[in-house]
Parts: structure tokens; C-alpha cells; sequence
């Protein structure tokens, strides 16, 4: 669990973004994985510059873990919330599990970055964490996506995240990034599903991330309803309209026996889809992925 270069990138755009680290906790103690000529750049970038000692400093201190880089940002208080006291976790609790009320609305941001795809039981563990964020706040994940397979029990869509971090549970969602690990790999924001009106799907050719950035706008019983996937949603609401046309007017057999027809061909054509067309999946459709900087609008060169 840490902050590699694309972490410290998102730390500082979501800092430069207005997100608020007086009170901050993070799932389990995040580490530092970034050499100091980096961060150093990052810093400067932002309008935080700092000399190749005060760097180092950030970096050695804690024992290589990231409070100070969090204290920069402006962290009051930091704590962090782990299974285990391994890492000297301030808080051990088991995140498949409810917290505890002195948890709840009780920090400006919590960060996950490498802890939620090791949960089993996930629903309870992001409902832990968008419980501990206070009316206002912040929620910032990093999270594995593609080509981690092996690393932790899951991972994870941007469609996952834009339905649970939804107006209905409290939360509007800031925006999703998808970038490869690489440090200098583009950032792409990811469309809503919904608003693209079909799945966003990309292949990646490395491992990727997502990072999302979400807000918590009211206090509300979150989760109370399990999310769906947002075409089956539409599929469904169609379908039913379709029934009820199909009471008044009858439905011919011909009609069942094309609509069953169509169905098995989809599922052939999944099965043999033409790699040709399977290889466009690779690259971004600049339609549901837009490029972006990490760097905010008014940052030096």
C-alpha cells in the first residue's frame, strides 16, 4: 500500500483541486514509493517547492511512510485504519466489518490507495470508508483496474464507482481517471456510463489504475439500495415497456422465436468476436475517455 509516482500526481491534483487534508485518514499506512527527483519536480509544479534536503526529509521520515507528504498537503491530524497493527496502524479494525460510530463523519478525506481490492466483503469496506467522511469532504481511491490479476480479490470498473458514489448515497463524483502505472502514462477521464449511454470499456496493454475523486454533498444512509449496472437498468426499463405493449397487443410466436434468435447470436458473436475489432478496444474511444493533465490549469511549466 503507497503512493507511487501516479499517486503522488493524483495527492497534488486533488489538493490543487480544492480537497481538504486538515483531517485526514487512510486505509491502512501508506508508504512512499517515489524517488526524490520526482517529487521534487511535483512539488515545484504546484507551487510547493522544496529543496532536494527538505525531500529527502519528506521521504525518510516516518520511516519512509507518507504523513509527512500528508502534513504538506495540509493534514492536522492523520489517521489510519488497518486489520492488522503490523504497520502501526492509529486504528485496528477489520474493514469487513462496520465501523465504529467514533468513525463516522469524522475526517475531511479518506484515501485508499491498495487496500479496498483486498477486502473480501467490498460493499461494507466503501461503505466504511464514504461513512467516514464528513459532510463536505473528500473520498480519494486509487484502485486497481486492469492487468492486476493475482494482487488482490478484485478489480474494479469506473462503472462501479459512479453508481455507489451517487447522489442517491450522498456522493457526487469530482471525475475518474484511468492511466497505466507507468509514471509518465496520460491520464484519461472516464464518461459516465449513463451519460455515454453504453459500457466504457478499454483494454489496456499494462497494469492500470482508476483514481477517483468524489464529494460527499449530504449525510444520508448510504447503500441502503445495492447498485446496478446502469444498461441492464435501461435493458430492463425497455423491457418492461415492451411487456406492457405485449399485454395489450398480444405478442406473436414468430416475435418470441426472433427475439430468442438474437440472443444467441450476440452470445456467438462474444465468443468469436474478429480480433480486428477486438484490438480497437486498446486504444481510448475519445468519446467516453478524454485526455487530461494531472497538472492543474494554472501550474508552472
Amino acid at each position: 500500500m503507497g503512493f507511487d509516482v501516479q499517486g503522488v500526481k493524483f495527492l497534488l491534483s486533488a489538493h490543487r483541486s480544492g480537497v481538504c487534508f486538515a483531517k485526514t485518514a487512510t486505509m491502512g499506512r501508506q508508504e512512499m514509493f517515489i524517488d526524490p527527483i520526482s517529487l521534487q519536480r511535483f512539488l515545484r509544479c504546484c507551487g510547493m517547492a522544496k529543496s532536494e534536503a527538505e525531500v529527502r526529509r519528506i521521504l525518510a521520515e516516518a520511516d519512509g511512510f507518507a504523513e509527512p507528504l500528508l502534513k504538506l498537503l495540509g493534514a492536522e491530524h492523520i489517521g489510519s485504519v488497518d486489520a492488522s497493527s503490523y504497520d502501526g496502524a492509529s486504528v485496528v479494525h477489520d474493514m469487513n466489518l462496520p465501523i465504529p460510530d467514533s468513525l463516522r463523519s469524522a475526517f475531511s478525506v479518506v484515501i485508499d490507495a491498495g487496500t479496498l481490492e483486498h477486502i473480501f466483503n467490498f460493499p461494507t469496506a466503501i461503505k466504511n470508508c464514504m461513512e467516514m467522511v464528513e459532510e463536505g469532504g473528500h473520498l480519494l481511491l486509487m484502485t486497481p483496474a486492469n492487468n492486476f490479476m493475482g494482487h488482490g480479490f478484485y478489480q474494479f470498473s469506473p462503472e462501479l464507482f459512479f453508481r455507489v458514489c451517487s447522489e442517491e448515497n450522498g456522493f457526487e463524483v469530482g471525475k475518474i481517471i484511468v492511466c497505466e502505472v507507468d509514471p509518465d502514462a496520460q491520464w484519461y477521464e472516464v464518461v459516465d456510463p449513463v451519460r455515454a449511454r453504453r459500457r466504457v470499456e478499454l483494454v489496456t496493454g499494462r497494469p492500470a489504475y482508476l483514481l477517483i475523486q468524489a464529494r460527499k454533498a449530504r449525510s444520508v444512509p448510504i447503500l441502503t439500495v445495492a447498485p446496478q449496472q446502469s444498461d441492464y437498468t435501461v435493458l430492463w426499463q425497455e423491457r418492461v415497456r415492451r411487456s406492457d405493449r405485449a399485454e395489450s397487443w398480444g405478442r406473436p410466436p414468430f416475435v418470441r422465436l426472433l427475439r430468442r434468435m438474437a440472443r444467441h447470436l450476440r452470445a456467438a458473436y462474444r465468443m468469436a468476436e474478429p480480433a480486428a475489432l477486438a484490438a480497437r478496444r486498446l486504444r481510448p474511444d475519445r468519446e467516453v475517455f478524454t485526455e487530461v493533465s494531472w497538472l492543474p490549469k494554472d501550474a508552472l511549466p
